[in-house]
């Protein structure tokens, strides 16, 4: 609970006023979801996605964007956290690099925000005419994103 609303703060308040070259705005809000462990329920897992997509709906005033993206987010989170995971470990599988190596833990993180940010993007702009743009910004906030995901994830663990 204490993840979600200091998330949703930081989103609201500093990261959703970064726009590098007018391309690039971190969505760190997401780390909640790629963080959860594979033992939760995935009625929780969807239930936390769909909240938290809500409530940055809410403060963006994006009409669900954000849930719909969250909640595909959440929908596939299981499913790339047992891709990545080493094949001994079953239902404690947790999404650390302890567990399950820095370069795995990377190549999931990567995957997710992705997932995440295509879906959230071409959402939001809904057409072909600047879908240049569009993929530059799908790149170039994955990135930003992926980054600033794995320094928070270095930073608390």
């Amino acid at each position: 609970m204490a993840w979600f609303v200091v998330l949703v703060l930081v989103q609201v308040l500093v990261l959703n006023r970064i726009h590098i070259l007018g391309y690039a705005t971190p969505f760190l809000y997401i780390y909640l979801i790629v963080k959860m462990e594979y033992s939760i329920p995935r009625y929780v897992i969807l239930l936390v996605g769909f909240l938290l997509g809500l409530t940055m709906d809410m403060f963006t005033n994006t009409l669900g964007v954000n849930a719909s993206a969250t909640v595909l987010l959440a929908f596939l989170q299981p499913f790339f956290l047992k891709m990545f995971a080493p094949r001994d470990v079953e239902d404690d599988l947790v999404p650390e690099r302890r567990q399950i190596g820095t370069w795995s833990f990377c190549k999931y993180v990567t995957l997710c925000v992705c997932l995440h940010h295509t879906a959230l993007l071409m959402l939001e702009y809904f057409t072909f005419v600047g879908i240049v743009q569009t993929l530059i910004r799908i790149v170039v906030c994955s990135l930003l994103t992926i980054l600033m995901i794995l320094a928070v994830d270095k930073a608390v663990n």
